[in-house]
């Protein structure tokens, strides 16, 4: 079987700490992959090795193919690759028209540095393509706010819209709902559903449990840098490995 996403033995230090220590995860085209864990697992330092950010001591990290551990953060980008991170990554002197706008126009060229000289109002195409992903992430009433003045939770989508217009082979969410509250959680679970459906791969880290089962179709769990389980959601809910690494329970309870 081919998979979109196939991490390979890949393990990374700092000094002597060691972050992840021979992880392979793969990821089939489709699919919603959760991986989960507690604090200080190595999620975050496993996404950042496939972005890019980092490059794995040992390991491949192989993307649609091609391998992409050397390769540049805008070339993995560029590849159909993009992450959504944990603290939105937007700019708030802008509307958010403008900042959906931008990466649209960014992976279009080949290049992520913003030529100011460029009008916006003349990117036709690009503006139908940015209002089309905020309505799907329910924010296009607001195209022509400033991104400083919204919600969290709305920031959170927006940057969402932020990736999406970019038409990505997988998407990768770091905590999609970190700090929201009940209302917006439920609603970014509907929204992340709805993009299920279209087919888009995605790997989502996330520690919310009701956001984990209700959107993935298979689960990692990291727990000290490895993966100690992967399964269907029922399959980790019942792992007694699982409950004892990341749920704090073990079968003695």
């Amino acid at each position: 079987m081919s998979y979109i996403l196939d991490i390979d033995n890949v393990s990374k230090t700092f000094g002597g700490l060691h972050a992840l220590s021979e992880v392979n995860l793969k990821v089939t085209e489709g699919e919603t992959h959760a991986i989960i864990g507690p604090n200080g697992a190595g999620k975050s330092t496993l996404l950042n090795c496939c972005i890019g950010r980092l490059e794995p001591d040992t390991g491949t990290v192989t993307f649609n193919g091609h391998n992409m551990v050397g390769q540049q953060p805008w070339d993995i980008n560029h590849a159909g690759m993009v992450r959504v991170f944990q603290t939105p990554e937007i700019f708030p002197d802008l509307n958010l028209l403008e900042n959906v706008l931008l990466p649209a126009l960014a992976k279009r060229d080949g290049t992520f540095r913003f030529n100011p000289m460029r009008s916006l109002d003349r990117e036709t195409e690009l503006r139908d393509r940015a209002m089309k992903a905020l309505a799907d992430v329910s924010l296009d009433r607001f195209w022509d706010h400033h991104a400083g003045s919204i919600s969290r939770g709305d920031k959170r989508r927006l940057e969402l819209a932020m990736g999406l217009v970019q038409e990505p082979k997988l998407l990768l969410l770091d905590e999609p709902t970190a700090g929201m509250s009940r209302h917006d959680t439920n609603r970014t679970i509907d929204l992340l559903k709805q993009i299920k459906e279209s087919g888009m791969t995605k790997v989502i880290i996330e520690h919310d449990m009701h956001v984990v089962f209700s959107l993935a179709d298979r689960i990692s769990v990291l727990a000290q840098g490895r993966i100690i389980a992967s399964g269907t959601p029922d399959e980790i809910r019942n792992s007694p490995k699982v409950k004892e690494a990341y749920l704090g329970e073990s079968e003695d309870d």
